[in-house]
């Protein structure tokens, strides 16, 4: 190999020199933009942070979203969602792997709606709707109110609750309407070119409750807004919550931040609605309006600025190292586990080879043919000593007395109980007992005949 000079090596970089360079020119070129992307490898070590990679069918970025930043994600991020990213890149040094780091992220669903409504604002705002030219002022004591909302949900409550409180003797005239799904907004614009056709109204107010970005989403069609704009009678905005804003807000004349602010606006006192505190909280909120949007572009410029990144790009690498030594020695013990798991089964084959086990089946399998041998013998033994117990009863049974005298036969038994075999033992006058298969007879002789006088054997 042939090794540049000496003099040569000052242009070499270290490593860490070039991971340094590269994450400077990445830094500056991506210092902020927004990507689109599935989230996938979503996980949540101790720290809290996340760490996710954003993908679409083409290829797929690393991401991190630290812990501090996470109050700007209004949902919970999970594996397979689409979202909306903003942040910048930068450079995981001790990896060599360029990321995002997010700074905020919506759903894709929310943020196509958000997104249809920066385009409507901008489009209105450049056309003059938002000017405070055509903001025309509220009456300072009206009469007749008229209201253009869901006759059956809590705005309308609120709002008569509040004028009969506050002033009773204001009048409400309402024009009941679908205040979301298809054909609301229709509705709603259709509900302020009525009121304003009928007439003697001092001011109208257009609202309804809460609810999310997709329920509210009829008060920022087009349609609604330019009838707000065409409205001869001044329209009071009175949408959701106090941090809900739609274009209809920007549109009216006066924005109230609930139904319930918007029926106090128009039943004030005549002290709390002089015009010169009006245009001066107008022109107060124009001017901070204007001061703080200044200091936090400017804030803006100074926090993406080379000093802050380097210091919170350092603070963001030693996070993820610290997040990453968990993993390390979790894969260095799998390791370890797993070696010992080898040794075990290589133990377990060289023991299988000197078991006792083996030889104890085959003593077993031994044992059990002997065994079944012996039982079989055995019970051919028994089977023949039955056989021959069989026949002894069988000629036990033929020598049994009673089969004797069951063929007719009787024994003769003297007055002691001895058997009388010969008639001569027994002389005439003695009393003997006869026993018969079936009972006995107690009798006396009469005579006795000795062997081979016995007159009925001769007859």
């Amino acid at each position: 190999m042939n090794w540049p000079p000496i003099s040569e090596k000052e242009g070499i970089y270290t490593i860490s020199e070039l991971t340094a360079e590269i994450r400077t020119v990445l830094e500056e070129s991506f210092a902020a933009f927004w990507v689109q992307g599935e989230i996938s490898n979503f996980t949540v070590p101790k720290s809290g942070h996340y760490y996710f990679t954003l993908k679409d069918a083409g290829a797929q970025l690393r991401a991190v979203c630290f812990r501090g930043m996470q109050n700007r994600i209004m949902f919970q991020p999970r594996n397979g969602m689409e979202v909306l990213a903003h942040g910048r890149i930068s450079v995981y040094e001790p990896r060599g792997e360029y990321q995002l780091i997010i700074m905020e992220m919506v759903d894709v669903g929310q943020g196509k709606l958000q997104l249809a409504f920066e385009q409507l604002k901008d489009k209105l705002k450049r056309e003059g709707l938002f000017d405070g030219a055509h903001k025309k002022p509220l009456p300072l004591l009206p009469k007749r109110v008229g209201v253009v909302t869901s006759s059956t949900g809590a705005a309308i409550r609120d709002i008569i609750h509040v004028l009969r409180r506050r002033n009773s003797s204001v009048q409400v005239l309402l024009f009941p309407v679908k205040v979301q799904g298809e054909g609301a907004a229709e509705e709603i614009a259709r509900g302020i070119e009525s009121l304003n056709d009928y007439g003697g109204l001092d001011v109208i107010i257009v609202g309804r409750g809460g609810g999310s970005l997709e329920d509210l989403w009829a008060f920022n069609e087009e349609i609604v807004a330019r009838s707000i704009h065409a409205s001869r009678i001044p329209v009071i905005s009175a949408v959701g919550h106090e941090v809900d804003f739609t274009i209809a807000d920007f549109v009216a004349d006066v924005r109230a931040p609930t139904p319930s602010a918007a029926a106090e606006l128009v039943s004030a006192a005549a002290e709390e609605l002089t015009a010169k505190v009006r245009n001066m909280t107008r022109a107060l909120f124009t001017h901070w309006s204007r001061y703080f949007s200044d200091r936090r572009h400017r804030l803006q410029i100074l926090r993406m600025s080379r000093g802050f990144t380097a210091l919170s790009h350092r603070i963001a690498t030693l996070i993820q190292k610290v997040d990453e030594q968990p993993m390390r020695m979790h894969y260095r013990i799998r390791q370890a586990l797993t070696a010992d798991e080898k040794l075990v089964a290589l133990l377990s084959r060289r023991l299988s080879l000197v078991s006792p086990l083996p030889r104890a089946r085959d003593q077993r399998y031994q044992f059990e043919k002997a065994h079944q041998l012996l039982c079989r013998a055995l019970q051919d033994y028994l089977r023949g000593r039955r056989n021959g117990l069989h026949i002894l009863t069988e000629r036990l049974a033929g020598l049994n007395p009673r089969q004797v005298l069951a063929r007719g036969y009787a024994v003769c038994m003297d007055e002691e109980g001895r058997l009388v075999h010969d008639a001569v033992a027994v002389t005439a006058g003695r009393r003997v007992a006869v026993r018969l298969h079936r009972g006995s007879l107690d009798c006396r002789v009469e005579e006795s005949h000795p062997a081979g006088m016995d007159r009925r054997a001769d007859e």
